[in-house]
């Protein structure tokens, strides 16, 4: 076993080089699958043999891209694209794309047009999760996905195989959350930019391997005493919290991250997949019990949602994440901000975006947070 120092530099390594972990692979003969956010049902690659690895953009000043999206669209789309369009890309087997909004619709054609060297498996989340048809509906397509990774992989995928890699994504959930709880009691080590990165890279991963380093991890974390920060403990929440840049502000303020409902972190990991029914229908039912803006509801639950975070952690306070352009997080935003600061719960709204750019807005905004904490 590696020691707790190791491990995290190891996860924060594969966090900043998810180009180096792609080719890692492609030299060991193995068939890699791109995964766009959000909720791709990657272990469909994983029962086929083939390594899952998401695509969530990267800091990249955008100029190909600009001629299939207009400049109002999503970052990540935009980024994602970018890099495809560059070869950053290349070896990929096949790249699934959800069409959860009008942004990542469009992007799904661009990058089939742009990238015709890689297979662009295409899918549709039931947005209307209430009716019974919502589970027959998902079902069918995701049996369509598994069936172009069949082909593409050589290699059938049956219902033990889908079982099998269940269990591997409901173990590495859980090791996920236990670190999660495990950090707050270590925010010396467990710093924001160290945490992102522990998230992050299960991106890139297979999930067994993150899994056995995140065992160690957690394991290490349980056995040192624990650590009384006395420093600002706060809570996020949106799609991503990125670049590092913006993670190391908070850390000059004194401030930790306790909890989050990151599209790219916890959010991914609070539910895990049923036991009930088929593997096919057990998958589809994980979309079903969701809890994200990307999906339809009747009413914003976020709010409360945020609030029991704060209380279960010993938050001061909630800050957005919020990427430019993002129509449902920025629809939601105005309700749950309501319901926060009824309770008392300072909230704190900052743009995230993906273009290189300077973060001393991002800063000062921060800064004046972090004085009415």
């Amino acid at each position: 076993m590696a020691d707790l120092n190791t491990n995290l530099e190891k996860l924060v390594w594969v966090a900043s080089n998810p180009k180096k972990q792609l080719d890692g692979y492609l030299q060991n003969g193995k068939k890699v699958v791109g995964c766009f956010p959000y909720y791709t049902p990657q272990l469909l690659a994983d029962a086929a043999g083939m390594v899952p690895m998401g695509l969530w953009g990267a800091q990249t000043e955008v100029s190909l891209a600009k001629s299939y999206l207009p400049s109002f669209a999503c970052p990540v789309m935009f980024s994602n694209l970018e890099l495809s369009l560059k070869g950053k890309y290349k070896g990929l087997s096949a790249a699934l794309i959800p069409v959860m909004c009008d942004t990542m619709r469009n992007t799904s054609q661009d990058f089939k047009k742009g990238n015709p060297d890689i297979k662009t498996i295409i899918f549709t989340h039931p947005q209307n999760r209430k009716v019974a048809a919502a589970l027959d509906f998902l079902v069918t397509e995701y049996v369509e996905v598994k069936e172009k990774l069949e082909e593409l992989s050589g290699k059938k995928i049956d219902d033990d195989a889908i079982a099998k890699s269940i269990d591997t994504y409901n173990t590495h959930s859980r090791a996920v959350r236990e670190f999660s709880q495990l950090a707050n009691n270590h925010l010396d080590i467990i710093t924001p930019v160290v945490r992102h990165a522990v998230m992050k890279s299960a991106q890139f991963m297979t999930k067994a391997e993150h899994t056995a380093i995140l065992k160690d991890i957690n394991s290490q974390l349980s056995e040192r005493p624990k650590y009384d920060f006395k420093g600002k403990r706060i809570i996020l929440t949106g799609i991503t919290a990125e670049p590092d840049q913006l993670l190391e502000i908070f850390i000059e303020h004194n401030m930790a991250v306790v909890g989050d409902d990151l599209s790219q972190e916890m959010r991914q990991y609070r539910t895990d997949i049923p036991a009930e029914g088929t593997p096919m229908e057990r998958l589809a039912k994980q979309w079903l019990f969701t809890d994200d803006p990307m999906a339809h509801d009747e009413r914003v639950q976020r709010g409360e949602l945020l609030l029991n975070l704060v209380k279960e952690n010993k938050a001061d306070g909630v800050i957005l994440c919020l990427m430019k352009f993002c129509d449902p997080e920025e629809y939601e935003y105005p309700t749950y901000q309501k319901m926060l600061s009824e309770a008392k719960v300072p909230v704190l709204s900052i743009d995230i975006d993906q273009q290189p750019a300077g973060y001393d807005q991002a800063r000062t905004r921060i800064h004046t947070f972090a004085e009415i904490l």
